[in-house]
């Protein structure tokens, strides 16, 4: 006798979901009026969310849904999971304690992936009730040098999509020509919202999106200067990669089968400059903070946030740790964290009228420690050149031209060097993941006889590798991690 198939999540099969939240709103009645690149995890557990709060509680957002669209061949097993889904998935909240919640999110109410259409993607775009394009595309997604900020008009998909000989195939293309269409239609440019965690995610949105267009063409660029929008945002929740078991935790508790489930922690925070072309939706009515300048919030964040988790990944795989929480939980690494957030991190920050930067810091920790989420040091050390030239890098610099040393951060690069020898203390190899593989790894094991090779690469560190304010706690602290490990190297650098 064979038992009944789980029924896969659609639109048909929503009414047979239990425990679990389902979209209070009417799907069928929802357009888009967000385009978004780059639809992964962060997006579905951050923007996503926040627009499925806002079509519940308002039934005049409906023109405010979104429609996601991939770039990258990577971007095929996304398009294969959402498509037949109807753009639906779920999100499930893992809190401390052990309790987990799942909902249901139908913001997302078409998905295209753009190299099998390039056409529709650009009508898509070229839509005059598309008054949003977002972005979480990564840092590398702006195509621009970490040291110096410049567009790298050499990369051979730019050099194919400014020859025009070939449907656009990156986002600058699509996004460039689809605003070309918009003005010679007549029709007002869309605003460029990034919801990347890089330091004026807008600023540097626009400058990269711009350096294209005058390549293309410098009038359309002077088009877009005077028309499109770029605010600034500072994101912020904690969401992994799915782990293997969400799926069948997933069809367990609500009865359908979702392709690709997204889990997140309880924590969200969006805060975002009021800076549109063609209008917002209300986003302020579900938790979001619009505000005039997000340089403070996006500081603090980055600062702390993200380069403490930077602070903990390196040290925390040469000691052994696989899982956030579990580094997070090391006494040594919860000290060595703490320490770095309020002796250098915090130093370098804005005031924040009514935040509490000590209670936030605490927060950080116990969100670390989260054993719930299950978020592993691998996704933490992965792609850190494009990370820590603008999470931690910065605050050293500031540091040092303040006349103070940064002890610690020069110790969180030290072990970045360490990790990226691609070898761990037990001579196991270490997968290391970054799109500058090739060069870091050989730099990080010249420096053993070329002591600073690694930071040299002035594209990463500028002139680091010149001021002795840095190199001399970063070469003790790199001497440290090689003689004596790292348990011993932390020990003598906290005592």
């Amino acid at each position: 006798m064979s038992s009944t198939p789980t029924p896969p999540l659609t639109a048909a099969t929503l009414d047979m979901v239990h425990d679990a939240a389902v979209p209070a709103y009417d799907r069928d009645a929802v357009t888009p009026g967000i385009v978004h690149f780059g639809v992964g995890a962060f997006h579905r557990a951050h923007q996503a969310m926040y627009l499925d709060r806002l079509l519940a509680a308002d039934p005049s957002a409906r023109g405010w849904g979104i429609c996601g669209v991939g770039v990258r061949p990577a971007d095929t097993a996304m398009r294969d999971a959402l498509a037949p889904q109807d753009g639906l998935f779920t999100l499930t909240l893992k809190h401390p304690g052990g309790a987990a919640e799942t909902s249901v999110i139908g913001s997302i109410v078409e998905y295209l992936y753009a190299p099998d259409d390039p056409e529709k993607v650009l009508e898509r775009l070229a839509d005059p009730a598309i008054r949003i394009v977002s972005l979480t595309v990564t840092e590398g997604g702006y195509n621009f040098s970490p040291a110096t900020g410049e567009f790298d008009a050499a990369n051979p998909d730019i050099v194919a999509d400014l020859a025009g000989t070939e449907p656009p195939r990156t986002v600058f293309g699509l996004v460039t020509e689809a605003l070309a269409r918009r003005r010679d239609r007549g029709i007002g440019s869309f605003t460029v919202m990034s919801c990347d965690n890089i330091q004026g995610n807008g600023h540097m949105a626009r400058s990269t999106f711009l350096a294209y267009a005058r390549l293309r063409d410098p009038e359309l660029a002077q088009w877009i200067e005077a028309n499109t929008r770029f605010p600034n945002s500072m994101v912020d929740r904690i969401t992994p990669a799915t782990p293997p078991e969400l799926t069948d935790e997933v069809t367990a508790r609500t009865g359908v089968v979702d392709a690709w489930p997204v889990v997140a922690e309880p924590f969200t925070q969006w805060v975002l400059e009021d800076d549109f072309a063609m209008g917002r939706p209300a986003l302020e009515t579900v938790g979001v903070q619009v505000v005039d300048d997000v340089t403070p919030y996006e500081l603090m964040k980055l600062r702390l946030l993200n380069a403490g988790h930077q602070a903990l990944c390196y040290f925390g795989y040469l000691l052994g740790h696989r899982y956030v929480h579990d580094a997070a939980s090391d006494p040594d690494l919860q000290n060595l964290l703490r320490r770095y957030m309020t002796e250098e991190g915090k130093t370098t920050l804005r005031q924040l009228p009514g935040v509490d930067v000590d209670v936030y810091i605490e927060t950080l920790l116990q969100r670390f420690a989260n054993p719930a989420i299950g978020d592993t040091i691998a996704r933490l050390c992965q792609d850190s050149s494009d990370r820590i030239p603008k999470w931690l890098v910065p605050v050293i610099r500031e540091r040092l031209a303040d006349g103070r040393r940064s002890e610690l951060a020069a110790a969180v690069v030290a072990s970045w060097t360490r990790y990226a020898e691609g070898v761990d203390e037990q001579g196991e190899p270490i997968e290391v993941v970054d799109s500058r593989a090739a060069d870091l790894v050989p730099r990080a094991r010249r420096s053993r006889t070329d002591p600073l090779a690694f930071v040299a690469d002035r594209e990463m560190f500028g002139d680091l590798a010149e001021q002795e304010g840095f190199t001399t706690p970063y070469l003790a602290a790199l001497d440290a991690l090689r003689t004596k490990g790292a348990r011993a190297t932390l020990t003598e650098l906290l005592s």
